[in-house]
């Protein structure tokens, strides 16, 4: 092999550690041929973003941090959560690691070891967005969960939200603009240059005209939340927002805040595809909404089906639903689950268009009802971790939409101790399954649910927190996508050089 395709492979194999996202396949070669000649390796760098948890003054917020142990990860490393408006004295703030000149900052979680989560707070409305970067043995599956209760007034009750990579696209539909409804989108950027992003809304009847979505500027190492009501002058009931980054890069995540129903971060939908699954509902949800966006230029035509402990069934009355391309769709679906954890799931009843999809879900009745959302999620993949679970209050649901699957969960240590424990689970094919998610022996505090697929089809999963709060059912719901801790590698005999032909 000639020293430029050495040093190709040698490249990408440093993009690839530090990105934690690149995939390097030959031109010409199919993906069996590329999965057969390439290697996965722990990624050796991550970073992570958490939005401002709240404008309350009575909010307490936690953040959990937790990194599963990986076979072949570095020995060393670090990983720590920060105040995006400071900088730490190593420059763990910047992207590419260099100092800024910023007064150094303590971190607001710095954990200690893999496979044990580590915790830390904040309270108040002055709590800041926060930038957190993993590296070495900290890296591959690092994952973090804000958890905030706001014990009254507007989006009062249980929200949570794993903080996000950083990236250039993200749909939400979900959003609104109601009367009742307090809605921001949550911009962070972890970088040192300034990013430029527009936002685009969708309603019932298609795009809604604003003069001041375009080319909002997020400072290097700032959070922006930008009020939705803000960018139009018309309320809608359901809105889909677009947020395109035109240069850097940024987290985001809606916060949904109503008046009555309290409130949660609606995370950002799955990539637009013309199949999709929201898993969990919760078994006493009182009232599921579908909300769906076509991107295109089609119309998508879907069929709703809902994945049942006992089995898929077809909600009545709710069959199928038509999405017109360029506007935002919702049906209400009631009380579907009846009793039973459920996950809904979209499929094409002819050709196939692109659409991303978000439920909201209501539980309790009256006054006493809280909110939250799940979003279409992306599959477990290799491997999905997340934090912040508890004893009594942690409900983990997977759900097998095609082929039967067997899983493995994972309860790792305690943040204040106990021992991991493992435990396998079968999955029937089109069923959703809360499944008894083994508690750590001799738990004290908190801590992660690791879930890797052993055998069978895709899953698709969600973890529940809850608490009551003076009779309010209040929960929060998280799904658990791949986590992206290995990155496909080349093996080193594979010959590069048509690379460069590129």
């Amino acid at each position: 092999m000639n020293r430029t395709t050495l040093s190709l492979i040698a490249a990408a194999t440093a993009l690839a550690a530090v990105t934690g996202f690149a995939t390097l396949t030959p031109a010409g070669a199919s993906g069996d041929s590329a999965s057969a000649s390439a290697a996965r390796l722990p990624v050796e760098r991550t970073s992570l973003l958490c939005p401002q948890p709240s404008t309350s003054d009575i909010a307490d917020t936690t953040y959990t941090s937790f990194t599963p142990v990986v076979e072949g990860a570095s020995g060393s490393g670090k990983a720590q959560l920060q105040a995006a408006t400071e900088e730490s004295a190593d420059g763990a703030g910047s992207s590419d690691g260099k100092k800024s000149g910023a007064k150094a900052a303590k971190p607001v979680v710095q954990p200690k070891e893999p496979g044990k989560p580590a915790a830390g707070d904040t309270s108040g409305a002055d709590a800041p967005a926060l930038v957190g970067l993993a590296s070495g043995k900290f890296a591959p599956g690092w994952t973090v969960q804000e958890t905030t209760e706001v014990a009254a007034g507007a989006g009062r009750g249980l929200l949570g939200t794993n903080c996000t990579a950083p990236d250039t696209e993200f749909w939400f539909p979900g959003a609104s603009t109601a009367a009742q409804r307090t809605d921001y989108v949550h911009l962070t950027n972890p970088d040192d240059a300034a990013a430029v992003v527009d936002i685009d809304l969708y309603g019932k009847d298609g795009t809604l005209k604003s003069t001041v979505a375009d080319g909002i500027t997020v400072q290097a190492h700032a959070s922006e939340p930008i009020l939705l009501n803000t960018l139009t002058g018309d309320p809608q009931a359901d809105l889909t927002v677009h947020v395109k980054v035109r240069s850097g890069r940024v987290g985001a995540a809606v916060q949904a805040l109503d008046a009555k129903t309290g409130g949660d971060w609606l995370a950002a939908s799955a990539d637009p595809a013309d199949s999709l699954v929201m898993p969990g509902i919760p078994k006493d949800a009182t009232s599921v909404r579908l909300v769906a966006f076509a991107p295109g230029d089609t119309d998508a035509d879907l069929k709703v089906r809902l994945a049942s402990p006992s089995g898929t069934i077809t909600p009545a009355g709710n069959e199928t639903l038509h999405v017109k391309a360029g506007m935002t769709s919702a049906v209400d679906l009631g009380d579907v689950t009846r009793g039973e954890a459920g996950s809904l799931v979209l499929t094409p009843t002819g050709s196939s268009v692109p659409v991303v999809a978000a439920l909201r879900v209501v539980r309790g009745k009256g006054a006493d009802q809280e909110t939250a959302f799940i979003p279409a999620t992306a599959p477990v993949g290799a491997r999905a971790t997340v934090a912040d679970n508890t004893a009594k209050g942690s409900t983990l649901a997977v759900t097998a939409p095609g082929e039967g699957a067997r899983i493995k969960v994972t309860a790792s240590a305690g943040s204040r101790g106990g021992t991991a424990v493992s435990k396998t689970f079968t999955i029937k094919g089109g069923t959703t399954q809360n499944v008894q998610a083994p508690v750590p022996s001799g738990l004290k505090g908190t801590y992660a649910l690791t879930v890797e697929p052993v055998s069978g089809g895709p899953v698709y999963a969600s973890r529940m927190l809850s608490a009551t709060q003076e009779g309010v059912p209040a929960f929060t719901i998280q799904g658990l996508p791949d986590d992206r801790g290995t990155v496909s590698v080349p093996d080193a005999e594979q010959d590069l050089s048509v690379l460069l032909k590129q």
